[in-house]
């Protein structure tokens, strides 16, 4: 009878097995073409019905509706288990209250493919990586999986993916061409590197302005991986790279994850150098920026780490400059060994990874490493968005609910100074779990390591946001409530206008409904008083005067405001000392219409970044025209035209249609690289100095740099190259809180400066915001940088004929989080007229 049932079970086991089928026996052309998204998530769902081994979870939909898949990759027993699993990890961590007895510790790994849609490589290797966990046939992948549960993301950004996907398959040919002349290795505009709003998702973790990264950071934070890998593409002919990562590391990284980074170094690089491959590890990619895939979880507790393969524009084949061919089979096997070797290391050292990762969140909070342990950060009308972040991050906030006199660090002014803590100021404290991101996010000042950072070097919500903050080194014993009470308004019969405060992005999104709804708006110029309601400037003002033709007029105008709900109801236009509503200092608003650039020659990324400030924050209407076909366009339907950074290459014709439209009356919003358009241009006042004397001197200190560097060797020549490089500081700014292009800011503006592009305060032009001299910084800023940025312009208003250009020298919407940049940006649009 023994026998008979043996043999049952190996025919049964025989039978999973062969209708359980590799990538390479699922789709006849895999590692040979890319495959189409849909055959990839085909391909799991073959495998999710041939094995019980792997179970599916859709987490959400992209912008254009493709799936967003996770899958959890265990045994049997632990997929049937898997809610208990995560309630007693999280329990662990002080996550969750209570803990299921019974059932034994599983770690949690998380392997994440393809955030950038043209590192095909790495979904393409997701898929093999995948069935050699289940594979019936091996049997180390399957002892690893009785004490882990892997959750493998083939794709975070299926949008892009598609696109590069789609475009790659539709100018293959039956050959290959591993020539770089050929069209298979020269991507269009904009690439499938983005998402559908071409944002780069990498850099989107902790700032999660995107749709895939909330919807993904939702079910991270339902898990909180103990480990984390980020599997990406780089330049076709780079060696693989792989942990340990760069300096500089953020002194929040501990000694055990420093650790676990060096022995996945020496483990995978045995792997390597049996197969003969080629890599390096330790240079480029560190562990700074808090937001990107390995930054942003070990900033949760995990073990965060990029793995990166040569195959960026490699097409289906590619020369190498070693004379190799480096094919898509070729990324699939190196991405697959060294992704393995991460689980492997991981199932090596799972106990005492599990004892570390539990003693990250308890040391965190009962010996915080950061200088500042509360965070105060006064009631302000930007903090509905910043709590909105904190929220997202599943950082634990609450209001206070007394007056307190306290002292603790100013973020505005860099000092210590005296204040008072009030009613409904947003209290942070960082004796919660998240307690390192916490600090890491607040801290005003970080420690650089190395000054060769790859990305930005600062970015302090309270700068970011606008919005006065302190920090305070010590715990606060402090009344607090979970929520501010907002008091309803109901509209009296004599209401004779409304009052929308401007003062965040809400107000603009209010403004843009206004207009698309035909309600005239005004706003107002100075600060008035009106009986007990305060007029800021910048304040939208709706009166029933003005829309004399709308039909019940309160309630329309009511339901189009109510999203901002610190609206006030106006009864009468008497203003205090002349401040009538009828009066000069309340102008109506134009609704602009709106033009943005786009195509060869613009940044992808900025010209993104300005499509969904305008489809998504503000939800205003525009028209895109790539510059091939701006010709076609009839200015003349435009008042508004949005240049965002690039490279343009625009012939005599366009140049002139552009000038002429300012002529006549139009608005330019020109960004950063789209500046060298008007620099130095016949008309305009854009120019690096505004007197000889500031070019003479400058060229002199130039060429005597010149002279003394004939003496320098080379190889100190990249340290002394990053005294002119500032990969992204926070800079101080003043403001000309008397023009529209700066309402709302607040007393002064923080500006994130990525680039060493500087001009002097202009001649001929309104420098609304500028850096002064002896302003603060915070951040790495080259000691040769640092001094000419002084009485530099960030940005100005240029007048010519009847028109106007606006001047950003730096990048208001720069990667969505400057929440501070987004009014900004919203004055010039809306406000600047």
């Amino acid at each position: 009878m023994n026998r008979i049932l043996s043999l049952l079970l190996l025919l049964v086991c025989t039978s999973v097995f062969s209708q359980l089928q590799s990538p390479t026996d699922y789709l006849p052309n895999y590692g040979k073409q890319v495959t189409f998204y849909h055959q990839v998530e085909d391909y799991f769902t073959h495998l999710t019905k041939n094995s019980d081994w792997i179970k599916h979870q859709k987490y959400g939909q992209t912008t254009q509706e493709r799936n967003l898949n996770a899958y959890f990759i265990s045994t049997p027993e632990n997929l049937k288990n898997l809610e208990t699993i995560r309630k007693n990890h999280l329990n662990e961590i002080g996550l969750f209250p209570s803990k299921s007895s019974g059932y034994k510790e599983v770690n949690v790994i998380w392997l994440s493919f393809n955030v950038h849609g043209n590192e095909i490589g790495a979904i393409e290797s997701s898929l093999a990586i995948a069935f050699e966990l289940i594979n019936p046939n091996n049997a180390t992948t399957k002892k690893w999986l009785e004490d882990t549960v892997v959750i493998l993301d083939p794709c975070l950004n299926p949008d892009g993916f598609s696109r590069y996907a789609n475009w790659l398959r539709d100018i293959s040919g039956k050959k290959t061409h591993p020539g770089l002349t050929d069209r298979e290795h020269m991507e269009p505009w904009p690439g499938g590197r983005q998402n559908h709003y071409v944002y780069d998702l990498n850099r989107d973790w902790a700032w999660q302005t995107q749709l895939e990264t909330q919807l993904r950071m939702n079910l991270y934070h339902e898990w909180m991986p103990m480990v984390h890998v980020d599997v990406h593409e780089m330049g076709f002919n780079e060696p693989y790279f792989f942990p340990p990562a760069a300096e500089p590391f953020h002194e929040q990284i501990t000694p055990f994850q420093r650790d676990f980074h060096k022995k996945i170094g020496e483990l995978t690089s045995k792997k390597f150098d049996k197969e003969g491959w080629m890599y390096y590890s330790g240079e480029r990619f560190d562990l700074f920026y808090p937001s990107y895939g390995d930054t942003y979880p070990s900033f949760n507790g995990a073990i965060g780490m990029t793995y990166e393969q040569g195959g960026i524009g490699a097409g289906r084949a590619v020369s190498l400059k070693n004379g190799d061919i480096l094919t898509i089979q070729d990324r699939i096997d190196h991405h697959k060994t060294a992704i393995l070797a991460a689980v492997e290391l991981s199932y090596v050292l799972k106990e005492t990874l599990r004892k570390e990762f539990r003693n990250y969140f308890k040391d965190s909070r009962s010996k915080p490493k950061g200088k500042y342990q509360t965070y105060v950060i006064k009631n302000n009308s930007k903090n509905y968005e910043l709590l909105t972040l904190l929220n997202r991050n599943r950082i634990e906030s609450t209001f206070a609910d007394e007056t307190r006199k306290v002292s603790g660090y100013h973020y505005q002014s860099n000092k210590e100074k005296a204040f008072t803590i009030e009613p409904n100021d947003i209290i942070v404290s960082v004796n919660q779990p998240r307690a390192v991101l916490t600090q890491v996010l607040f801290e005003p000042h970080h420690k650089l390591s190395d000054s060769l950072s790859y990305d930005i070097t600062a970015w302090a919500l309270p700068l970011a946001y606008g919005v006065e903050s302190y920090a305070v080194k010590t715990p606060l014993s402090l009344k607090t409530k979970s929520k501010i009470d907002i008091k309803s308004k109901e509209p009296k019969t004599s209401v004779y206008a409304f009052y929308v405060p401007w003062n965040d992005r809400i107000s603009a999104r209010v403004l843009s409904q206004l207009h698309q709804n035909k309600i005239k708006v005004r706003y107002a110029k100075k600060d008035i008083l009106f009986g007990n309601q305060k007029i800021e400037r910048g304040g939208l003002i709706i009166t029933k005067g003005d829309n004399s033709k709308v039909e019940n007029f309160d309630s329309v105008v009511a339901k189009l405001i109510q999203e901002k709900s610190d609206y006030a109801l106006l009864e009468s236009g008497f203003g205090e000392k002349g401040g009538d509503l009828g009066g000069e200092n309340y102008p109506l608003l134009n609704a602009p219409k709106v033009l943005v650039l786009g195509g060869t020659g613009v940044s992808n990324i900025d010209f993104g970044q300005v499509w969904f400030y305008m489809d998504q924050v503000v939800e205003y209407p525009l028209s895109i025209v790539e510059v091939a076909n701006f010709n076609r366009i009839n200015l003349a339907d435009y008042t508004t035209l949005i240049m965002p950074d690039g490279w343009y290459n625009l012939t005599d014709i366009q140049k002139k249609r552009i000038d002429d439209f300012v002529d006549r009356g139009g608005k330019v919003i020109a960004i950063d690289g789209a500046l060298n358009f008007f620099e130095d241009r016949e008309g305009y006042g854009l120019t690096a100095f505004a007197t000889e004397d500031e070019k003479t001197a400058a060229q002199k200190a130039k060429e005597e740099e010149q002279l003394k560097n004939r003496y320098l060797d080379f190889e100190g020549y990249e340290r002394r190259s990053i005294s002119s490089f500032i990969p992204g500081a926070i800079i101080e700014n003043r403001l000309d809180k008397t023009h529209p292009l700066a309402f709302g800011l607040g007393d002064n503006y923080f500006s994130l400066k990525t680039s060493d592009r500087n001009f002097k305060l202009l001649k001929n032009a309104q420098n609304v915001i500028y850096v002064p001299k002896n302003y603060l910084s915070f951040g790495f800023i080259g000691n040769k940088l640092k001094k000419s940025i002084e009485d530099s312009v960030t940005f100005a208003i240029d007048y010519k004929g009847s028109g106007k250009v606006i001047y950003m020298i730096d990048n208001p919407l720069f990667r969505g989080f400057w929440e501070n940049g987004n009014l900004l940006f919203s004055n010039a649009l809306f406000l600047v007229d």
